[in-house]
């Protein structure tokens, strides 16, 4: 017998967004309903036979990695399609089956997708912190490698390598530990709500939980159902994570236009027309990657508010994708991002000559006046005339009094020669004992305290995948006792 035409919805909804669901929601369901099973028989809801016959057949759709069905309009969704395949499995009608008994579509939705977003952030955790461990390492390589830094894209003062890449890494640091909370935010179970307002029931939604990993239950049966803002904090989490980077990237273009550093072969591309071009057009897509995660951390925040304080397609199924794409593209960023800095090295970083001619000394200049006594904004004043009258490989001891005339009258010798060796010695920065500043030093210490940092969010996530692994193993064993009823 032919199936009969799709309708327009399904044709134009249904169908396309089963196919974008289906992969992911689908094993998840199984597990879920694994362990809805177990406990539904445990609590004597279900007679142990009818139990044991939902999880053999739960077994075999787990076991099967045949590709899903076509969408063709006998099922409606992931969901009728799990309850289809598993009366087939069964050897039952779909009249027959348990597994929707104090279950809703709203709550397993909800758990399914939290178990998806918890998934995916482990994943987006570990390329986190293996792109800041990448940075601190080349952090504390290069910690004495000078270049100029920029403010408003001008020359300003001397700093590092390494002591820009800490700063980044100092970024990351931060948003790995957004990652561990989210997470354990994300980790808590909305099973057992049901629609939203529970059941009268006996069921026990702590046993469901923890056989599936989760750390506790969501408190209150309508936020569980309801509930977005988790949803929110991964599209805007990755937004803000990716903003950051390529800001870095923006950084790490001008470096390798200034043949600052090297330019990764992996990462380029050629010219068609150019033989002696390679091009680090990896840093442009970073760009487009992060404006892509925006724009999906936009239309999660707008559908969400675009929905009531109740269970809505807005705020559920028209998220879900969205919030896929951003954590898939947010995984593959960092692995870019991180891969990139694993490689770069110092090329032709700027000459001290270049530095001093670029004026970025002039406020170690000034600084080295107060050093003497003289006011700040005298020692500013001195040294701006001092800039206006030539750069600071000029200056002489004599341009330097006549520059503090009316200024700071009287300067001695040791305070000349303290201005004209800060203008002139870039490398000076190296020997800065401020403990958040470029000092070789002090970046290297930076780097030893940001790696706890790290090894920190790290062991945070050892024990979330073991508990996981625990909570997989004992449903395993509990779901194959249980089918052999």
């Amino acid at each position: 017998m032919s199936t009969p035409a799709l309708t327009t919805y399904q044709r134009h909804h249904l169908r396309p967004t089963y196919d974008h669901h289906v992969g992911y929601l689908f094993p998840a369901m199984v597990r879920a309903s694994q362990a809805h099973v177990v406990m539904l028989t445990e609590q004597g809801l279900v007679p142990a036979d009818r139990g044991a016959r939902l999880l053999r057949g739960l077994a075999e759709l787990r076991a099967d990695t045949a590709p899903a069905p076509e969408f063709d309009g006998t099922f409606e969704d992931t969901y009728y399609l799990m309850e289809k395949r598993l009366a087939q499995a069964c050897g039952i009608p779909t009249s027959d089956l348990d597994v929707q008994m104090a279950r809703s579509r709203n709550d397993l939705d909800a758990g399914v997708f939290r178990m998806l977003l918890r998934d995916q952030l482990l994943g987006v955790l570990d390329r986190v912190l293996a792109a800041g461990t990448t940075a601190l390492d080349s952090a504390h390589r290069y910690a004495d490698v000078v270049i100029t830094g920029y403010t408003h894209r001008r020359p300003a003062q001397p700093t590092t390598i390494g002591h820009a890449l800490a700063g980044y890494a100092e970024a990351l640091a931060g948003e790995a530990v957004g990652y561990a909370e989210l997470i354990d935010a994300l980790n808590t179970s909305p099973l057992g709500s049901c629609a939203f307002a529970g059941t009268d029931l006996d069921i026990a939604p702590a046993r469901v939980a923890e056989l599936l990993g989760f750390d506790g239950l969501v408190t209150n049966s309508y936020e569980a159902v309801a509930g977005a803002d988790h949803l929110v904090r991964v599209g805007t989490l990755n937004a803000q994570a990716l903003a950051t980077g390529v800001r870095l990237a923006r950084t790490l273009m001008d470096w390798l236009t200034w043949r600052w550093v090297t330019t990764p072969g992996d990462f380029t591309q050629g010219s068609s027309i150019m033989p002696q071009k390679r091009n680090p057009v990896v840093l442009e897509h970073l760009v487009s990657m992060a404006g892509a995660t925006a724009a999906d951390a936009a239309s999660v925040l707008n559908n969400v508010g675009a929905a009531w304080w109740e269970d809505s397609n807005n705020a559920t199924t028209d998220v879900q994708v969205r919030l896929w794409d951003s954590n898939d593209r947010t995984d593959r960023f960092f692995a870019l991002l991180g891969g990139f800095l694993a490689e770069i090295e110092p090329l032709e970083p700027p000459s001290a000559e270049e530095i001093v001619a670029s004026g970025a000394t002039t406020t170690a200049a000034a600084d080295a006046l107060t050093r003497h006594g003289v006011p700040f904004r005298a020692a500013h004043s001195v040294v701006g005339r001092l800039v206006r009258g030539g750069a600071p490989g000029t200056w002489t001891a004599q341009t330097v009094r006549a520059a503090a005339e009316g200024i700071a009258d009287g300067l001695d010798d040791s305070a000349v020669a303290d201005l004209i060796a800060a203008a002139v010695r870039p490398e000076l920065v190296l020997d800065r004992a401020q403990v958040d500043g470029p000092g070789a030093d002090a970046v290297r210490a930076q780097v030893a305290v940001l790696r706890g940092t790290f090894d920190t969010v790290a062991g945070r996530l050892a024990a979330v995948r073991a508990r996981l692994a625990a909570a997989d193993e004992a449903l395993d064993a509990v779901a194959a006792q249980g089918a052999a009823r």
